[in-house]
C-alpha cells in the first residue's frame, strides 16, 4: 500500500484512518465511510482499484465533480474514465469500448445512468472489482440530500454478488448510517466513523441585520482571506456578487441557472485565487479542490445540521483557523416550511420538518455551538468551553 501511495500518488504516509479503510477493502469487505471534509475519502477507493484486477465502479451524484476527480486521476498516470449526460453519443461509446477493453481502472457514473436500461447488460461484460458510492448519505430518507436514484443502488447487488461496496460520506446520523447499512444489504462489513470535530473552524452565529454590512466589514478586515458565501436563491446570489464586485471585491456568483461555461470559468476563478469570493448556492462545493478557504458565509439559514456541516467543511482544509458566519432569522425558517408544506411524500416532509427545527435550535441555543453540531451527530465534547465559537468566546 505504501508502495502505491508514493508511487502513483506522491505521498509518504496515509491520512487518519486510510490504511485500515483501505486494508479492509482489500479484504473485499463491505465498508462504510463517514470521515469529514479533506480528511481523503477518495483515496480509500481509489488506491484499491490499482490493487485489483478490473474495473471499479465509482458512483458519483455531480458531473463536475466526476470531470475533476477523472482529470486529477489522469494526471497521475491512472487510467479513469466517466460516463453521463455531458457526453454524446460516439464519446460514451469510445468510453465504453475503452472499458470493454480492460484500459479502465476507475469508471465513473451517475446514480441515474447505472440503472437505466441497458446499461447494466453493457456491465454484465465487465469484470468490475468493486462499487464504491460516493455522497453516500444520498441513499439514506433520513439523509439531508436523499435522492431516489441513489434508493435503487441496493439491487445492484443481485447484478454484482459477491463483489464488495464501499458507501462514503462526510455526513452521517445514527439513523442515515444504519439506513445505508440496510439499504446496501452490509452483512460482513467494516465501518470507520472519524470525529465530526473540526478544531480549526470558528462558528459564529448572527442576527440577520444589516447582513450585508457585516459580510462587507468582515472582508475588509481580512483583505487577503478567499471563501464562499452562500445564498438561498439564484437572485440573491447573483445581487451579492454584483454588490460585493462593485464595493472594490473580486467576487463571482455560481448557481445552476448559469452556463456550464460559466460556472467552469468561475469555479476556476476561484480555485485558482482570480476570484477572492465565490457567491453560491448549494449548488457549488462538493468536491471543491481549495485547501485555503479561510471563510465560509451562510447569508441564508441551511435547511438542515447535515448540509451546513458539509458546506461548513470547505472552510480550513489546509488545517489553519477559519470562520464560518450563520446569519439567522426566523424568515429563513418560514421560507423552508413553505417547501416543506409543499412536499406530497409526508414521511419526507416530517423528516424535513424534524431536521430543520434541529438547524433552528443550533441557531438560537445558548449552548455552545461545537458541542450542540457533534451531539447532533452522536459524538460527545469534553470541554466545557470550545474557545472557537460565539457563545464560549462571550
Amino acid at each position: 500500500m505504501h508502495r502505491i501511495l508514493k508511487k502513483h500518488f506522491g505521498f509518504d504516509g496515509f491520512l487518519p484512518f486510510q490504511e485500515d479503510i483501505i486494508a479492509d477493502v482489500l479484504q473485499k469487505k463491505d465498508v462504510l465511510v463517514v470521515l469529514p471534509t479533506g480528511a481523503g475519502k477518495s483515496l480509500c477507493y481509489q488506491l484499491p482499484a490499482l490493487e485489483f484486477p478490473g474495473t471499479a465502479i465509482v458512483i458519483s451524484p455531480l458531473i463536475a465533480l466526476m470531470r475533476d476527480q477523472v482529470s486529477a486521476l489522469e494526471r497521475k498516470g491512472i487510467s479513469a474514465a466517466y460516463l453521463n449526460s455531458s457526453q454524446g453519443i460516439r464519446e460514451s461509446r469510445e468510453v465504453k469500448q475503452k472499458v470493454l477493453d480492460g484500459k479502465v481502472k476507475l469508471l465513473y457514473v451517475a446514480p441515474e445512468r447505472i440503472m437505466k436500461d441497458g446499461f447494466l447488460d453493457f456491465l454484465s461484460d465487465v469484470p468490475v472489482s468493486f462499487v464504491a458510492i460516493d455522497e453516500a448519505h444520498c441513499i439514506s430518507e433520513w439523509g439531508h440530500d436523499f435522492r431516489p436514484e441513489y434508493r435503487k443502488l441496493g439491487e445492484l447487488r443481485r447484478e454484482f454478488p459477491g463483489i464488495p461496496f464501499i458507501a462514503l460520506t462526510a455526513t452521517a446520523t445514527k439513523k442515515v448510517k444504519e439506513d445505508i447499512k440496510k439499504q446496501l444489504r452490509f452483512l460482513d462489513y467494516a465501518e470507520h466513523m472519524g470525529s465530526f470535530d473540526r478544531k480549526n473552524l470558528n462558528y459564529t452565529v448572527l442576527p440577520k441585520q444589516n447582513s450585508y454590512y457585516h459580510i462587507l466589514s468582515y472582508l475588509e478586515d481580512h483583505p487577503k482571506s478567499a471563501g464562499i458565501i452562500y445564498c438561498h436563491s439564484r437572485n440573491s446570489t447573483e445581487k451579492m456578487a454584483a454588490d460585493l464586485l462593485s464595493d472594490g471585491i473580486d467576487a463571482v456568483p455560481y448557481h445552476a441557472g448559469l452556463s456550464q461555461k460559466e460556472r467552469t470559468e468561475n469555479q476556476e476563478s476561484f480555485q485558482k485565487g482570480g476570484a477572492r469570493v465565490i457567491v453560491a448556492t448549494i449548488a457549488f462545493g462538493m468536491g471543491i479542490d481549495k485547501r485555503d478557504i479561510r471563510f465560509v458565509i451562510h447569508y441564508d439559514m441551511p435547511k438542515n445540521l447535515e448540509g451546513y456541516y458539509q458546506e461548513t467543511g470547505r472552510a480550513g482544509r489546509d488545517g489553519k483557523p477559519s470562520d464560518c458566519v450563520l446569519f439567522f432569522n426566523y424568515g429563513d425558517k418560514m421560507k423552508h416550511e413553505f417547501f416543506i408544506n409543499q412536499m406530497k411524500n409526508q414521511d419526507r416532509a416530517a423528516v424535513a420538518q424534524y431536521q430543520l427545527e434541529k438547524m433552528v435550535d443550533f441557531c438560537t441555543s445558548s449552548d455552545c455551538r461545537r458541542k450542540t453540531i457533534l451531539a447532533y451527530f452522536g459524538e460527545g465534547y469534553p470541554k466545557d468551553n470550545c474557545g472557537a465559537c460565539d457563545i464560549c468566546n462571550f
